[in-house]
């Protein structure tokens, strides 16, 4: 029998289905499933960690907090990106990935019960983890429309402030593309404020925007400063998925708290990746608008493909949403059909949020090249229609 912490921890989908389609061994399988992207790293990020090989230094548990020069970088970043300093000495800690460092997070702010605020759908490994923390995810939808999602401001409106005790937000979310705009961020701020809560910012993608829009960080509106506490990831805008690195940045206190969670978790990252990850960083040329550029091209040409069903635009990140609702399917038997009759790797949204998400089949576009993706329309047409 399961220990109760774990009564209400649910698969993911995407293991299974990464599963089911390497089982096949046809390279002629789309791989949609997974968020990996095929595009590269940056070039001295690759060449640091072949160097790292051979650096004793880097085969250490020290220092438990991250190297200096992955603490500076981490901390600059978010520094630029929020228009707010942050000291790298007391205001960061490196994580072992975007994930681990969420989790930290959410050990050091929740007591059992807490609510956390996130939204509908949102990814399940994000749910799995406020539940592993103690916390109850409050769900605010995100509301699906022909021109993209936008946040539900009416049903934000309604929520009691009063049990939540944090908001683990994404913008580009995940699993959506879902990108908040001013007013969206202004409404969460102020939901934050009348909450006396932390605004836990997923940055993982805050720079993989589509059609021209640009970074909103929410530690840049008044006051919230001390109230945002941002966690990055080298995996999706460095396209540095194998490294298992990320940071955590906020105010002084707090982050002494997920220190102390840190070092009693993970314990510390790997170590002949940090280096990499703030050469990265550091990068006179990171790599990210031509990779962008090139994604959003993979998107515009699934939109196109797919416009006979129902799809929700992204306008961001790196997967957009098919509604098989509309079809009479569930999201299961769906992405059943799409690997087994058009060799299409599509993971169904169960559990991530609501009841709701079960109409949904998520498709990412950061794996596969636009001439691999041409015709996926009339494949998804021949199994779905």
């Amino acid at each position: 029998m399961s220990v109760t912490r774990l009564s209400h921890i649910t698969k993911i989908g995407v293991e299974q289905m990464g599963d089911l389609a390497d089982s096949l061994r046809d390279p002629g399988v789309l791989r949609l499933e997974n968020l990996d992207t095929d595009l590269r790293p940056p070039a001295e990020a690759i060449a640091y960690t072949k160097r790292a090989v051979d650096d004793d230094d880097a085969n250490s548990y020290l220092p438990f907090f991250g190297l200096d020069v992955m603490r500076r970088a981490a901390a600059g970043l978010v520094s630029r990106q929020s228009g707010q300093y942050y000291d790298w000495k007391t205001e960061c800690v490196i994580s072992a990935g975007g994930l681990s460092g969420i989790l930290n997070v959410l050990l050091a702010t929740l007591e059992p019960g807490d609510e956390v605020l996130v939204t509908d759908p949102t990814y399940v490994g994000l749910i799995n983890r406020v539940r592993l923390a103690g916390g109850v995810p409050r769900f605010v939808p995100l509301l699906p429309s022909a021109q993209g999602w936008r946040l539900d401001l009416a049903a934000l409106a309604s929520i009691d402030p009063r049990p939540v005790r944090a908001a683990l937000l994404m913008s580009p979310s995940m699993p959506t593309g879902a990108v908040f705009n001013r007013e969206e961020w202004e409404a969460l701020v102020g939901f934050c404020r009348r909450a006396d809560c932390w605004l836990i910012d997923d940055s993982a993608m805050e720079r993989i925007l589509y059609d021209g829009r640009t970074v909103i960080h929410p530690a840049s509106f008044d006051g919230m400063r001390d109230k945002v506490i941002t966690v990055g990831a080298a995996s999706k805008e460095y396209r540095m998925i194998g490294w298992r690195v990320g940071w955590v940045v906020g105010p002084q206190a707090i982050l002494a708290d997920v220190a102390r969670v840190s070092i009693s978790n993970v314990v510390c990252q790997t170590g002949i990746a940090m280096g990499a990850v703030a050469a990265a960083i550091n990068a006179p040329d990171d790599g990210i608008r031509a990779c962008v550029e090139e994604w959003q091209q993979r998107r515009d040409l699934l939109l196109a493909e797919l416009r006979d069903f129902t799809v929700i635009p992204p306008h961001g990140g790196w997967s957009l949403f098919l509604d098989v609702s509309v079809l009479g399917l569930d999201s299961a038997t769906a992405s059943r059909r799409l690997l087994e009759r058009g060799k299409i790797a599509a993971t169904p949204m169960v559990n991530w949020g609501s009841a709701a998400s079960d109409r949904y089949v998520r498709f990412v576009f950061a794996n596969e090249p636009v001439h691999r993706l041409r015709g996926i329309g009339e494949r998804v047409r021949q199994v779905l229609l």
